[in-house]
């Protein structure tokens, strides 16, 4: 991701299947860095080493990531301040694949 523009769209390949069935391994999504980060946006966000796409959940000002698949578990964030980007497409050989969330 270093190599990107900060505020350019960019892809990335979903790897594992924490997202099933929405995103599933191999799926590549498109990520914006400058659309809005609401609640249930699907997000890209840094976690330990590297990046991670999960649903964002805000409640009481409370921020946290979770993924769509049972037992994975559920991240407290401070805030925006470690999301990259929103999901904005998800992509795929078949145009039922192909999916937009903005």
């Amino acid at each position: 991701m270093s190599g990107c523009a900060s505020a350019e769209p960019f892809a990335l390949q979903v790897l594992g299947d924490s997202m099933a069935p929405e995103f599933t391994e191999g799926c590549v999504v498109i990520v914006d860095p400058g659309a809005p980060i609401v609640h249930g946006a699907f997000v890209v966000a840094e976690h330990g080493d590297g990046v991670i796409l999960r649903q964002l959940h805000i409640q009481e000002r409370e921020w946290s990531l979770r993924a769509l698949k049972d037992g994975f578990p559920r991240i407290r964030i401070e805030g925006a301040s470690i999301i990259r980007g929103v999901v904005t497409q998800r992509s795929g050989r078949r145009r039922s694949d192909r999916k937009r969330y903005l």
